[in-house]
């Protein structure tokens, strides 16, 4: 039986959570697309007019395909907007992180989901890859003791992406916590089961700020050839150094849960190769279970005894496995009516997280994690 997809926001991202889905069950097909580059798509790709009608407006397409399932993956700042546009129908609906960019635009979607209660799954892949699975394993098993302070890390080797393209634009993306933090919010948060409850939190932009003109592209600037940032092969990418740059390039924070622990998070988008690093520590009183998603190792440290335990985790999936398995779940929410494992409430606590971290570094301040 052929499961019809509506598509709000074709690009790539979406694109590859499709092809996931495809692998998995090829009775997956895009039947509609609601897209401002829908042109270029069917010149890319003729074979998607034997399957896909391009409608003009999501409501259009709402009103006229009769569609198994949704996926929204336009710019971030229009994520609200199209949630709130497919909740009524109540159709299963796979939501790009973040959720939302803005403080309104969070509790709008809250509203929604509490009022129409949509089956929807958040595009959190690293909550369920297999790495963090075998973490949340050690923990749930009481191995270590109860998780009592938490010690993450992201150090982006690819960082320069959001300083090069749209992504350089807070008010499409809302800032780096909601990019990036907002999955390592959510992967704690999983592994935790608490709730964070307040935080502070400190940003600097120490590498990529305005030395060249605003408006300066790679392939225009004198530099093109000995930058290490440069992107000269691609015409569309803006300079990094440029005056017009937003995002901060580090950010920091501190986060308290319910129980009185504290997770220490942070961010980095200007190391590289072999200082990138994604993972955590989680330290109870009988141990310590650390992982990094760049090495693929779990290690267990005993605290009173002498054994170090170590895991090799080997993955060459996209999201280190995590969205093969987010693509089968949304596969089965269509089809069996199974629950999401990355709900929308999961979704919303970790964006209510990220843009309290901003305020915090934008006013110095600490910030309660609530909805008032």
């Amino acid at each position: 039986m052929t499961m019809k997809l509506g598509v709000i926001g074709y690009g790539s991202r979406i694109q590859h959570v499709i092809q996931e889905m495809i692998k998995l069950d090829p009775a997956c097909t895009v039947s509609a697309i609601v897209d401002p580059k829908s042109s270029s798509y069917r010149q890319r790709e003729p074979r998607l007019e034997q399957h896909a009608v391009f409608y003009d407006t999501p409501e259009e397409m709402l009103a006229s395909a009769k569609l198994d399932g949704i996926l929204i993956g336009t710019r971030c700042n229009l994520h609200t907007e199209m949630a709130l546009k497919v909740f009524p129908t109540r159709i299963p609906l796979f939501l790009e992180k973040p959720v939302a960019t803005t403080m309104e635009d969070l509790l709008r979607l809250k509203a929604g989901a509490e009022q129409w209660k949509p089956p929807v799954a958040v595009s959190f892949p690293l909550r369920v890859c297999d790495i963090v699975q075998v973490v949340k394993e050690i923990v749930d098993s009481g191995k270590i003791g109860t998780i009592e302070h938490v010690q993450a890390v992201n150090n982006v080797p690819y960082g320069s992406v959001y300083f090069h393209n749209w992504y350089r634009d807070e008010s499409l993306t809302g800032g780096l916590f909601l990019q990036k933090a907002t999955h390592d919010f959510d992967y704690i948060n999983h592994v935790l089961q608490h709730r964070p409850v307040s935080v502070c939190a400190m940003t600097s932009k120490q590498i990529y700020k305005g030395r060249k003109p605003a408006g300066l592209h790679c392939h225009q600037c004198e530099e093109k050839h000995s930058c290490p940032d440069s992107a000269a092969h691609d015409e569309n990418m803006q300079c990094v150094f440029g005056a017009d740059t937003g995002n901060e390039d580090s950010g920091s924070a501190l986060i308290a849960y319910d129980t009185g622990m504290h997770v220490s998070y942070s961010q980095n988008f200007f190391a590289r190769r072999g200082a990138a690093a994604r993972g955590a520590r989680f330290l109870g009183y009988k141990g310590t279970v650390e992982f990094d998603v760049y090495t693929e190792t779990v290690k267990v440290f005993m605290h009173h005894t002498d054994r170090i335990e170590t895991c090799q985790i080997k993955s060459d999936q996209s999201h280190f496995g995590g969205d093969k398995v987010l693509a089968r779940n949304f596969i089965d929410m269509i089809q069996h009516n199974k629950l999401s494992i990355s709900p929308i409430e999961d979704g919303l606590m970790s964006a209510l997280q990220c843009l309290k971290a901003r305020e915090s570094a934008l006013t110095n301040t600490f910030q309660a994690i609530n909805w008032n």
